[in-house]
């Protein structure tokens, strides 16, 4: 049986493009950055969402508490009235080509804890936000159990505002096999600079969990590896684009944030997060890195000053 997503006909137009040389709309002009600057506030996330300006956040990229109990930043009463609170704020605040990352889970098992399809309901419902596609996070570690198969992935969902959201597949495709090379290369239906590049990593992603002794470890308790928050930011961004994590945790978004040469703004009610990100930025490859510079609870008409005065001298 054919392949039948080679008669999708937005497939066939993402094929026209890239065989002519022309971009998407959703394509953006580059950008030299030579520094980036990234914000830390320690807030609670719905408060400081009231103040964020309209349209000024590329991605945002969160990872919420579950309502676990695992720490007061983790209980609450009514979980979903209060995740309806943040979602309100979603559209306002993301450029028209802007995304928003979730993570999450469907394996929970009552009303009282985070369930991701609740959120992703009345995200669909009830805010102007479009499901563009559901990742599984997939690791090969985990807890065993014995009255349910042992769950061995985590959801996240991706919406944008609109449907001429940025998305950047050439950054983060992965190598062909030798042999999965020549196989598609006789493909007619596919662009063989394409196949150069690499394959679509696919909503599925196999990347291990942090181990107890992972070097990445900052001592956060839900921690997520830099390769997963890469991968998100890296697609889902531009660079002198701005990232939001109002969940901030451990600082792993502002981390990468940096490495990728992008802005970012990091939120959390915690005020470990200052410790977090400091024990990142340790591990950091200074070397490698562009000039960037840390302000913490700036005032954001100053913080976005500073990015729209860099961005408009660097634009090339």
């Amino acid at each position: 049986m054919s392949n039948k997503s080679h008669y999708n006909s937005g497939h066939i137009a993402m094929n026209r493009l890239a065989k002519s040389g022309t971009k998407h709309s959703s394509a953006v002009e580059s950008l030299h950055i030579k520094k980036t600057y990234h914000a830390l506030y320690i807030n609670d996330a719905i408060e400081f969402l009231k103040t964020i300006p309209d349209n000024s956040i590329q991605l945002v990229l969160i990872d919420p508490p579950y309502n676990l109990d695992l720490e007061v930043w983790d209980s609450f009463p009514d979980y979903l009235s209060w995740a309806k609170q943040w979602l309100d704020h979603l559209c306002r605040i993301l450029t028209d080509k802007g995304n928003c990352v979730i993570f999450g889970g469907f394996q929970f098992q009552d009303l009282k804890q985070g369930d991701l399809l609740e959120i992703l309901h009345y995200a669909r419902h009830c805010t102007n936000l479009r499901l563009v596609n559901l990742i599984i996070w997939y690791y090969k570690n985990g807890m065993s159990s014995h009255r349910f198969f042992a769950n061995r992935h985590e959801e996240a969902i991706w919406l944008s505002k609109t449907k001429n959201y940025y998305f950047d597949l050439d950054s983060v495709r992965v190598p062909y096999s030798e042999e999965a090379k020549k196989a598609a290369l006789r493909d007619k239906r596919l662009v063989p600079e394409n196949i150069e590049k690499g394959k679509n990593p696919t909503n599925v992603w196999e990347i291990g969990r942090l181990n107890g002794n992972s070097t990445e470890r900052v001592g956060h308790p839900t921690q997520k590896p830099l390769e997963l928050i890469r991968r998100f930011v890296k697609a889902l961004s531009y660079e002198g684009s701005v990232v939001l994590d109002f969940f901030a945790g451990s600082g792993t978004t502002g981390r990468v944030c940096i490495e990728e040469n992008r802005h970012s703004i990091l939120v959390d009610s915690d005020i470990s997060l200052k410790d977090y990100f400091e024990k990142h930025r340790a591990k950091m490859n200074m070397s490698s890195l562009a000039p960037y510079e840390i302000m913490e609870e700036v005032e954001l008409f100053e913080y976005f000053d500073k990015i729209k005065n860099c961005n408009n001298v660097l634009s090339v």
